[in-house]
């Protein structure tokens, strides 16, 4: 079947391309994208080769929400007219037969996928915008590292860099019953994690970050999450902890080996846990039952609503740093 897609070639360029999906199996679904969600920090770094998924053209994107359009005759959960949110496209190759490494190939105006596994599609909650669903992955991430790391009732933990999967993890922690410190050197980030529950926001770029830390939890945080991705930040989060505290290395640092020192993280006796991807369907599921219920404000997380044609601007700003502040975007490729 025909359907256009959002298509980053060996040289970082992007376009709108004419691509074409296998028709659906019997163990498929074919599904019309409403919207689908940007992730600055993972398809940037599938971008720039950080890490790999698959070799170029890529057509990224691992979160989206639509409407059913057809139905594998071995598929009895779903029907036609379903609004549906799902992880990724199963395949696609150039209208000249050339193969599109899908990474996850979510930015495309249409999905053939399998509703069933760890990634894939579920029915999005009454109650919440197909827009707001459609950027439920971020927030999934970081309710996967709080499940993980178990922080409870009355811990202080630190959240160490607060863009979207940081403010995920903000969220779910005050939903605990944490005292939450966030960290950033973005003004308007820390403003988001005061509304999505912050009690005390720390801008790193004027502030001695650990002295500030220690004012709320003079022993140092139960948890800390280090959520900016960045090698250089891990020793700096990582004093932060109490003695016996844990620390969630929730960031992507890459396919590069990464250094800490031993001795801050040795004498402290920290549990460390080490996150990956979303945490599954029940993960998925929480976050969009806390939009639908009103309890997770994930649209005012947003920064830019786009139609598929102003999309490679977009990422061509974001690779050449002329977007300043963390990027919450969806592409409207349907209503």
């Amino acid at each position: 079947m025909q359907a256009r897609a959002l298509i980053c070639s060996r040289d970082r360029t992007f376009s709108i391309e004419e691509v074409v999906l296998a028709d659906p199996a019997p163990d498929q679904v074919c599904i019309r994208t409403v919207c689908s969600g940007v992730s600055v920090g993972t398809e940037i770094a599938l971008i720039r080769n950080k890490i790999s998924w698959g070799p170029y053209p890529l057509c990224t994107g691992y979160m989206g929400t639509g409407v059913v359009e057809s139905v594998g005759s071995g598929v009895d959960d779903y029907k036609v007219g379903d609004n549906v949110y799902y992880r990724a496209n199963d395949s696609m190759v150039l209208a000249d037969g050339a193969r599109v490494s899908c990474v996850s190939g979510g930015h495309c105006s249409h999905v053939v996928t399998r509703p069933g596994g760890t990634h894939g599609i579920a029915r999005v909650i009454p109650g919440v915008s197909m827009e707001t669903a459609a950027m439920f992955a971020l927030p999934a991430v970081g309710l996967n590292g709080v499940d993980m790391a178990n922080p409870r009732l009355g811990d202080v933990v630190v959240v160490h860099g607060v863009g979207l999967i940081g403010l995920g993890v903000v969220a779910a922690c005050a939903n605990r019953g944490c005292t939450v410190v966030a960290v950033d050197i973005d003004p308007g980030q820390l403003e988001k994690a005061r509304c999505l529950g912050a009690d005390v926001v720390i801008d790193g770029r004027g502030a001695d970050v650990a002295d500030a830390v220690m004012e709320e939890a003079p022993e140092g945080a139960d948890v800390v999450f280090e959520c900016t991705g960045l090698p250089a930040c891990i020793d700096a989060a990582i004093v932060l902890c109490r003695k016996g505290g844990r620390f969630v290395w929730q960031g992507n640092y890459g396919s590069q080996p990464v250094s800490m020192h031993f001795l801050p993280a040795h004498g402290r006796q920290l549990r460390m846990f080490f996150p990956c991807d979303d945490g599954g369907p029940a993960c998925r599921r929480s976050v969009i039952k806390q939009m639908a219920l009103g309890r997770l404000d994930w649209g005012s997380c947003l920064t830019h609503r786009l139609r598929p044609e102003e999309a490679p601007e977009l990422y061509r700003d974001i690779l050449n740093g002329a977007v300043g502040g963390t990027v919450g975007a969806v592409i409207h490729w349907s209503s």
